[in-house]
């Protein structure tokens, strides 16, 4: 349908009969990624669940390349779809060999006897995300980060069209977060899979997704291109959170401002800023900053950290009437802290307020 491989059509997904999430509308190409985003509890692990068939979707169905899903054999649906839930496997008994082994199931004969061509994929889905080294390691015994590695080896073993995750970072430290959705991303780009996730880095699935879909209450709030969903009137109604603290410079989000009158001024530019911001806000010393082009790498942070930022549009001289409240301000304060920005023609502003602090006898490096 329209190109689309995967796709839902009126599904609604809750437990004992009573809805949770209704109408959800999923439109998936080959080798497309979709990331699930919300707060917890709100449905997203339901929702995936029921695509995958562990739960009893309410009403409604799935399709695979316009087959149902619901209509599917469990030995047919498994050589098509694999999972990767959050759910804990009991593994005793079980090196993580074993573990990904069971990921050719589908594939052999009554007895599960494994050809050779199946040990041979087994090997080579543990090598593509780096734990070969654990093969015969037991199972129960591995880090919660190297059992996350072991299970999507395992679902990799399946050799699906479609692959479904949920939260496969949890348990993971930076670098495997990374190398796994490197992994993830290389799998659809290259074989064409499909990819269906749930993340609660949303910095992370603005960098992996080509659809985000945004889950909260009953219906989805949004479903789109992470352009069309990564925007502070999106992201701060969704979580609940000022709209000021999603940074979308960085795809992050910042703690709130001190509270309180600000007593330091920081002067800044260029990005040298950023992490005095967060000392001063750590410390919770409230401060003033400016005078910053609203396109500075500074700017993003300050907005969201700053209990006022004076700034000026991009490539503006800035006058008197920028910059007399900023030196009101400046006046203010017991410290004006300098970061180290280097001065050029457009920021000449910035010169002017150093010598008067200086004068003052307010001004730190």
């Amino acid at each position: 349908m329209d190109g689309y491989y995967f796709r839902t059509s009126d599904l609604t997904v809750g437990y004992n009969g009573v809805p949770l999430i209704r109408d959800i509308e999923i439109r998936l190409r080959r080798g497309e990624i979709l990331t699930l985003i919300g707060p917890n509890g709100s449905g997203k692990s339901t929702i995936l669940k029921s695509i995958t068939r562990h739960l009893a979707a309410l009403r409604g169905d799935s399709y695979i390349a316009d087959a149902s899903v619901g209509a599917m054999s469990y030995r047919s649906l498994s050589r098509q779809m694999a999972v990767v839930l959050t759910d804990r496997i009991r593994g005793e008994l079980l090196t993580c060999y074993d573990v990904v082994a069971s990921g050719r199931y589908p594939y052999t004969d009554l007895l599960g006897v494994l050809r050779p061509q199946d040990r041979q994929k087994v090997l080579d889905a543990m090598e593509q995300v780096h734990a070969a080294d654990l093969a015969e390691r037991d199972f129960a015994a591995v880090s919660d980060g190297q059992r996350q590695r072991i299970l999507l080896a395992r679902a990799l073993c399946q050799e699906p069209e479609i692959l479904v995750l949920d939260e496969p970072t949890s348990f993971l430290d930076i670098r495997h977060k990374l190398e796994l959705l490197s992994i993830l991303r290389a799998m659809a780009k290259e074989k064409g899979i499909t990819v269906i996730l749930s993340l609660h880095e949303i910095d992370l699935a603005q960098k992996i997704s080509d659809k985000v879909m945004c889950v909260r209450g009953e219906t989805i709030e949004h479903f789109g291109t992470p352009e069309e969903i990564f925007r502070e009137d999106v992201l701060a109604p969704l979580y609940g959170i000022a709209p000021a603290s999603y940074n979308i410079t960085f795809g992050s989000v910042e703690l709130p401002p001190p509270p309180g009158t600000p007593d330091v001024f920081v002067i800044s530019g260029g990005g040298t800023g950023a992490a005095a911001f967060r000392r001063l806000q750590r410390e919770g010393r409230p401060f003033y900053t400016g005078i910053l082009y609203t396109n500075d790498v500074d700017y993003a942070v300050a907005r969201s950290l700053a209990g006022r930022v004076f700034s000026a549009p991009p490539f503006e001289p800035v006058g008197e009437d920028l910059y007399l409240p900023a030196e009101d301000a400046m006046r203010s304060c017991h410290t004006v802290l300098y970061t180290g920005t280097p001065i050029g023609t457009h920021n000449r502003h910035i010169a002017r307020l150093l010598d008067r602090a200086a004068s003052l006898g307010l001004l730190r490096t």
